[in-house]
């Protein structure tokens, strides 16, 4: 099986919320290694709304595979490789096999994900048939 998801989030409206909520909403919602990533930007708070984009669209897709009904934000980590391609590392061995892929965009005002899972084993038979 293939599940999506996708979000999109204002990056003043976050913006807003770290600024009333300071470190308490961060830590929360992002991991250290985020933190870093981010706070070593520019801008900040565009690069904390994608991320924050990417989380919930990959949230959407393992709910709707609906192998469970809740998980944090803080056990879904998006690590950027080399060249700046954002990708998931899940806490939960649940999704051990599946694969996730997620493509995240901004502007100064708005970022968007998009998150595709698939079941590893799915894969190949879904290609073959």
């Amino acid at each position: 099986m293939i599940y999506v998801g996708t979000d999109i989030v204002r990056v003043d409206r976050l913006s807003k919320k770290i600024e009333i909520n300071g470190m308490s909403i961060i830590n929360k919602i992002f991991t250290k290694n985020e933190q870093q990533y981010c706070d070593g930007k520019r801008f900040p708070s565009i690069h904390y709304a994608g991320k924050f984009a990417g989380k919930e669209a990959i949230k959407k897709a393992m709910l709707s595979s609906k192998s469970l009904k809740s998980i944090s934000l803080k056990n879904i980590e998006i690590i950027n490789d080399d060249t700046g391609r954002p990708y998931p590392m899940i806490k939960n061995d649940i999704f051990n096999s599946f694969n996730f892929q997620l493509s995240i965009s901004h502007t100064d005002e708005y970022a968007i994900a998009f998150a595709i899972m698939a079941d590893d084993s799915n894969i190949i038979s879904e290609t073959i048939s």
